[in-house]
């Protein structure tokens, strides 16, 4: 029986979501020891068109983008967006809320109509998408978890709920009682509250959990002396597409 092929590909981003597969080190070599690897930039030179699972970080920020998705789309059974960019739009989607010719001049300087650009999108935004592994960077062990789903055919089970409750695991501090804002409230969790862990807040890369609180965490900004409008402006740096598509 033949393996399952796959390829890995990528879009607007940093590549930390492969870069994260790559330092799984021994793991990855179980991992590519199932399946047949046809196409990883970041991991060998060899490439084909011929897979059935593409992984696909980044997100989507030129038109001449799109032709190259809709053709991975095609030749893919499976397609799994990894990382914030691919999933919810990720930093990329900061410049959504500036002057586009303004962003490109900051940018490039005086060859900036040497390069196209629109509003960044998220890949499901452009074409259907089987399952998203979320987090910036994504986590190796989850990603580990839901390879190993899809390769026995079964759909991976991620956290649909809260960040609060992995700070509550991890007996961390509310940010709020600290004088901080955080997304945690609404913010799908599995990341293990790391960033809070680290003294910082939560920033909202998981994506929001699928029905968030919303008359509670309104609640918890009124206590705090914030408003809706207060924490969305704040933390567009992830979660700026699920704003401007409404």
């Amino acid at each position: 029986m033949d393996k399952p092929r796959v390829a890995f590909f990528d879009f607007a981003s940093c590549e930390g979501d492969q870069l994260q597969i790559v330092n799984l080190e021994e793991d990855l070599l179980k991992v590519v020891g199932a399946v047949d690897v046809v196409s990883f930039r970041e991991a060998m030179k060899g490439h084909s068109d011929n897979y059935d699972i593409a992984f696909v970080e980044g997100s989507i920020t030129r038109r001449s983008d799109e032709p190259r998705l809709l053709e991975i789309r095609k030749n893919a059974k499976i397609l799994v967006a990894i990382g914030a960019c691919a999933t919810i739009g990720g930093v990329n989607l900061l410049k959504n809320f500036q002057d586009l010719e303004s962003v490109r001049k900051f940018v490039y300087g005086d060859k900036f109509f040497q390069y196209e650009t629109y509003p960044a999108r998220p890949i499901k935004a452009v074409v259907p998408v089987d399952l998203e592994i979320h987090q910036c960077p994504i986590n190796r062990d989850e990603f580990v978890m839901a390879f190993k789903a899809l390769l026995m055919g079964k759909k991976p089970e991620f956290p649909n709920y809260p960040v609060c409750e992995d700070c509550k695991k991890a007996e961390n501090i509310c940010v709020f009682e600290m004088g901080m804002t955080c997304m945690g409230p609404v913010t799908r969790a599995g990341c293990g509250a790391c960033c809070v862990v680290e003294g910082s807040v939560c920033w909202g890369c998981r994506g929001f959990i699928d029905h968030p609180n919303a008359d509670s965490e309104r609640e918890v900004l009124a206590k705090y002396g914030l408003s809706v409008g207060d924490i969305l402006k704040k933390f567009r740096l992830y979660t700026g597409f699920s704003e401007v598509s409404k």
